[in-house]
Formats: C-alpha cells, sequence, structure tokens
C-alpha cells in the first residue's frame, strides 16, 4: 500500500512546547478522508459510477492508459465531494489511500491520476459535445436510480436560477446587474427531495429565466412513464404565459410569483387600507382569492394574494402567485413558500461542494465542472436522504462533509486485507455501522429460485 512518492524523507517536525513529539507526513498510509469510503459504497450499492462507463465516449487513443475512464470519473466527482473543487490537488490525491481504493483498478497498487491527466480528463475527454450532454443528463439518470429503489407518489420540481462570481476572463462571464458582480448565472432544477434534477451553465448578462425549457422539458419528459402527481414552483422570474401554458399541457399543477401591478392592486384594495383602531404587537395575515387575466395571456387563471401588516410598518406587504391549485389561499401561499428550500440546496452547493469554482478560460470547460459539481452534489445528498439514521438525518451537506466525509484514518496492510483504522470521534463505530448497514438494504437481492 505504500507509495515511495508518498513519504517524505526530509526528516521529521519537531514540537517546542514538547520536545517528545514529532511530527512525521506519510500521505500514501494515512488519509483525512476516510470518510468516503460510506460514500463509495453507496455508489456501488445503488450503480451510480459504473453509468458512466456506459455513456461516456472515450476519446484517449493511446494502448497504454493507466487509469480506465469509470476511475477517473469518480476521482473528478470524489474529489469533488471531499472539498477539493478542482485538480490542483489531483497529484497529492493521487497517492492519498482512500482516493486510490475508491478510483480503483490499478490506482490500489500505484497511484490515482496526476493533475496532468484530470486536466486533460476533464478538459479533453469530457468536454466534447456527446460527453457534456451525457454528464447533464447524468444527473436524472442516477436519481432515476434511486426512485427505482424508493418509488415515490409526487415529484415537486423548483426552478431557481444563482450567482456564480468570476474574478478573471473566463468566457462567457459578464457583469450582472441584479447581483452586482462579474458572473456566471446557472440555472437550477431541484425536486422536493433536495436533488439537482438538472442545471445549465449560462452567461452571467441573462434573464433569470432564460433557457429554461432546456432544463424543464428533459425532466418532464423522464417522469412522463411515472405515476405520481407533478407541481411546479417558480419565483417571479418565471411568470409567463409560455410557462403556463406548458405546465397545464403536461398535466402540472404549479404556484408561481406573479409581479404586481396596479389592476393586482385594485383587486384587492379591501385589504390594502390599514385596519381600523390600534396596531397589534403582531404579524397580521389576509389572503384573497380571485380570477384575472393578463394582456398576454389567452384566458383566465387563479391568482392567490396575500397582504402582511407588520408592527411598526405604514404600508402592507403584498404578494401575488398565480395557480390551478383548487386548495385555498392560505394553503397555496404555504405550498409556495416551500420553495424556499431550493434556495437553501443552492446555498449547500456553494458551501459544501463548492460549486461556484468555475475558473477555467473556456466556457465548454466550466460546463463540464459545474455538471461534475453538479453529479457530486447529489451523490453526497442521496447519503443524507438514503443512509443517514435517524439521530443524524438533519445534518446538512456541510456537516456531513465535516464529520463525515473528514475523518483520519491510518492504513495497515495484512496478508490478504487491508484495513483502514478509523478515528472516532464526530462519527462513532456504531454510527458508522448503522450507515453501512443502510446502504447495504439499497442493494438489489436475488430473487430466490
Amino acid at each position: 500500500m505504500a507509495h515511495p512518492m508518498g513519504e517524505r524523507e526530509a526528516g521529521v517536525l519537531r514540537l517546542g512546547f514538547d520536545r517528545r513529539l514529532k511530527l512525521e507526513f506519510h500521505g500514501s498510509k494515512v488519509s483525512s478522508d476516510a470518510g468516503m469510503l460510506p460514500y463509495r459504497e453507496l455508489d456501488d450499492a445503488v450503480g451510480l459510477s459504473e453509468i458512466a462507463g456506459g455513456v461516456l465516449a472515450d476519446t484517449r487513443r493511446g494502448k497504454n492508459g493507466r487509469h480506465d475512464l469509470s476511475g477517473q470519473f469518480r476521482q473528478s466527482v470524489f474529489g469533488r465531494l471531499g472539498g477539493y473543487d478542482d485538480v490542483n490537488d489531483a497529484d497529492r490525491l493521487s497517492l492519498d489511500p482512500v482516493m486510490r481504493w475508491i478510483v480503483g483498478g490499478k490506482a490500489v497498487e500505484r497511484q490515482a491520476a496526476s493533475t496532468s491527466q484530470m486536466g486533460r480528463f476533464e478538459t479533453k475527454v469530457l468536454a466534447t459535445d456527446a460527453n457534456v450532454e451525457a454528464l447533464t443528463n447524468m444527473n436524472g439518470v442516477w436519481i432515476d436510480k434511486v426512485h427505482d429503489r424508493h418509488p415515490p407518489t409526487m415529484i415537486i420540481l423548483d426552478m431557481d436560477s444563482s450567482v456564480s462570481p468570476t474574478h478573471g476572463e473566463q468566457e462567457g462571464t459578464a457583469y450582472n446587474g441584479h447581483f452586482g458582480c462579474t458572473c456566471y448565472h446557472p440555472l437550477f432544477l431541484f425536486n422536493q427531495f433536495g436533488d439537482l434534477e438538472r442545471c445549465s451553465l449560462r452567461p452571467g448578462n441573462v434573464h433569470s429565466a432564460d433557457g429554461w425549457e432546456g432544463v424543464l422539458k428533459p425532466v418532464v419528459v423522464r417522469y412522463k412513464g411515472w405515476k405520481v402527481r407533478l407541481y411546479f414552483r417558480g419565483d417571479a422570474a418565471f411568470a409567463s404565459p409560455e410557462m403556463y401554458d406548458y405546465l397545464e399541457a403536461e398535466g402540472f399543477l404549479y404556484a408561481i410569483r406573479l409581479p404586481k401591478n396596479q389592476i393586482l392592486q385594485e383587486s384587492i384594495a379591501h385589504l390594502l387600507t390599514r385596519p381600523v383602531g390600534r396596531p397589534p404587537n403582531h404579524v397580521q395575515r389576509y389572503y384573497a382569492s380571485f380570477s384575472y387575466q393578463a394582456g398576454s395571456w389567452d384566458r383566465k387563471r387563479r391568482v392567490v394574494a396575500k397582504v402582511e401588516w407588520h408592527p411598526g410598518e405604514l404600508v402592507p406587504r403584498v404578494g401575488f402567485i398565480v395557480t390551478n391549485l383548487s386548495r385555498p389561499a392560505e394553503r397555496v401561499v404555504a405550498f409556495y413558500n416551500q420553495r424556499g428550500k431550493a434556495e437553501q440546496y443552492i446555498k449547500e452547493g456553494k458551501n459544501a461542494i463548492k460549486w461556484t469554482r468555475l475558473s477555467c478560460r473556456k466556457f465548454r470547460d466550466n460546463e463540464v465542472r459545474l455538471q461534475l459539481h453538479a453529479l457530486a452534489y447529489n451523490l453526497a445528498n442521496f447519503m443524507r436522504t438514503l443512509a443517514l439514521p435517524e439521530e443524524v438525518e438533519h445534518w446538512s451537506l456541510t456537516t456531513l462533509r465535516e464529520k463525515l466525509v473528514k475523518i483520519g484514518a491510518k492504513v495497515v496492510r495484512h496478508g490478504r486485507y487491508v484495513t483502514f483504522q478509523l478515528a472516532e470521534v464526530a462519527v462513532p463505530r456504531s454510527l458508522f455501522q448503522k450507515i453501512l448497514g443502510l446502504i447495504d438494504d439499497l442493494r438489489r437481492r436475488p430473487v430466490p429460485a
């Protein structure tokens, strides 16, 4: 298991506060990421990374390739899962014993791919038109595999855009007045479980809803064969007659924020007058429901309004939602408010997976990076939704990385086995055992004859 390049022969380091202490570095015998092994177990149980070998085209023509395509794909995804957001750390990771076992194949006895190998893999092999399309579709394929094991009764899709600030001369970057920075402006589509169904990288100066068809429609096609109720939520950027017509034609129930205008305000004028009497110390909420047809609509649709009077404020806070739901107005608002979870999922992607790290010069290379980050995010979210025991099911992706992924371990090799001796701090053995048990339950068992 030991790799000579992973050892440091420059001597030990000493500490002044107690000279009995020495520090040695053994990069190929010790790992700080032993908690990625349960993720690899989850990957194997559900059959996720093996899909890459079947849908990605290997453009390498050499006959002496050290790593197969699936292995390098795992190194790209798991590296991001561990917080290594680009290939700059690949040289050190190539010697890490955990990463070598995750990659598999020849990497177990030698080393995983180097920085130059990973750079070529992500900017040459994965950057072809066919492979970018395959990466974009792979999130949906992974989610379908999870749903095969835990079939949902309904699917709620939340669409939202976000900002990925840029700090160089990346292709497609532009100043966005809303975010107040130079950036990319990616579009995301999540389901109610936090899985990222599909995403798209876009130039920084496009409208928030630009290209929604390319993100939403492939996901809708995927779910056509499923016997589930379909819902959609979106903010005011997606309030367009084209969106309404499409959702209604596909059988979706939706709730979309509607920008306010004078006609809408006049429809609830009776709620916009300050209530008589001394204002209470709590928020007063009022709801209304009425039919409305904008000039660009071909028919009337239901609009729900919420009016909030807050203590100390002279004017009310007003919001409108266009919907085809039949439930009471208050419940429509409550349903729409749940779309705030999508913003939380985006925040977790930024903090735990660091998917805003899009520093390649070419737009196509950054497209590949975003899709790899998305796959790493989904793998992390599958761990949270499928394999966490009840006592830690509330952990965020950031907490999972800090407490589960970042577990120190020493490698001990015996005749037939390799043992990772794990530190037992945030995740004790009993909790680790429960996680592995839940993952094992996901494996397909042969049907008895």
